[in-house]
């Protein structure tokens, strides 16, 4: 048996359509994505990548087909969604962080709540994080005080203090000035290091080809075509 046999499939999309009134932005899309895959999807603006990417932990409700996550149908009206959210870390364009909490508390108001911790050990793990990314000497500031760089790794540790499963990315750089984009990249790229499944919706294709595992390029709804990275180049070419 192969080594791509034995890989354990962490998402499984089985004929995922999505309409908004008689638009049609997701057409069929059938996709697995293992454990310790970095899947950079990628395509014109307009394509349906960040649609999809939002289908995977149902912030966008599938018009038609099935969302396996962890072996379980998130689809299904009788699942508990929010317990597998808690699985997905996500991140997006614009950081979401609460303007009247502090860093701290932004980080570990949900593990605390949601998982049980006791407010030390969210604490002490969140500081951990904070290290990890340079930014320990800012967790008692509050989000107005900060960068939109140093934001958006904030928003990166949020999801991190979850342990999740699965980071979904939606453009993480689009709304950082160009000077922020490398050092949210970066850790990014530190998560890749480590094996983190993460699923990717960027117009950074320098950096999809950098770490990208599988590259998976979209337009018009559908998936057109998945490249190995041997193929990368010619897919850089048809979306740019």
């Amino acid at each position: 048996m192969s080594a791509d046999m034995n890989r354990e499939t962490l998402i499984r999309v089985q004929n995922l359509g999505k309409s908004f009134g008689a638009i049609q932005v997701l057409k069929g899309i059938n996709v697995e994505i293992n454990k310790g895959d970095v899947v950079f999807v990628v395509g014109p603006s307009g394509s349906g990548k960040s649609t999809f990417l939002r289908c995977l932990n149902l912030l966008e409700e599938p018009t038609e087909g099935h969302i396996f996550f962890e072996g379980t149908d998130i689809t299904d009206p009788k699942t508990d969604i929010d317990k597998h959210r808690q699985k997905m870390g996500m991140v997006f364009q614009q950081f979401n962080l609460f303007p009247h909490m502090d860093i701290m508390k932004n980080l570990t108001i949900a593990p605390v709540k949601l998982q049980g911790k006791t407010q030390a050990e969210a604490e002490k793990e969140a500081m951990d994080l904070l290290e990890r990314v340079g930014l320990a000497d800012r967790a008692h500031a509050y989000p107005s005080q900060l960068s939109g760089g140093q934001k958006q790794r904030i928003a990166i540790v949020r999801a991190l203090c979850m342990k999740p499963d699965v980071m979904l990315f939606d453009e993480p750089t689009s709304a950082l000035d160009p000077e922020m984009v490398g050092e949210v990249l970066g850790v990014m790229r530190d998560l890749a290091e480590e094996k983190m499944t993460m699923v990717v919706v960027t117009h950074e294709m320098g950096f999809a080809r950098e770490v990208a595992t599988r590259v998976m390029f979209m337009d018009e709804g559908y998936f057109m075509e998945e490249a190995p990275l041997t193929n990368f180049l010619e897919i850089r070419k048809t979306s740019v």
